[in-house]
């Protein structure tokens, strides 16, 4: 039961910052959904841009982790790989959806 405190205490300390995701994941929805599909190739291309961001984010994390906190190393390295896989398939996406509009 002792995890459970730990993950409480977390909690409460990070409670603003959860408030922020939330509301930030809420707010990323509902602008995505209000999308025509007119737009969605750029907005793909903004959010390839974020996920490179997300790349960035990791290499920065794993770089000052240290070597023997093994959590934080793990959590970068998940997502540098999740945010890389993203940005590749983002712009292969991206990529395929411009070739439809040009001129045969």
């Amino acid at each position: 039961m002792e995890w459970i405190e730990t993950v409480l205490q977390w909690i409460s300390e990070h409670l603003l910052m959860l408030y922020l995701f939330g509301f930030a994941t809420f707010l990323g929805v509902e602008v995505v959904r209000g999308v025509s599909s007119v737009l969605h190739t750029p907005l793909m291309s903004l959010a390839n841009a974020l996920s490179g961001l997300v790349v960035i984010g990791a290499i920065v994390l794993i770089k000052e982790t240290p070597s023997d906190n093994y959590l934080q190393l793990f959590i970068g390295f998940i997502g540098l790989i999740l945010g890389t896989i993203n940005v590749v398939g983002g712009f292969a996406v991206t990529q395929r959806m411009l070739e439809m509009f040009k001129r045969k």
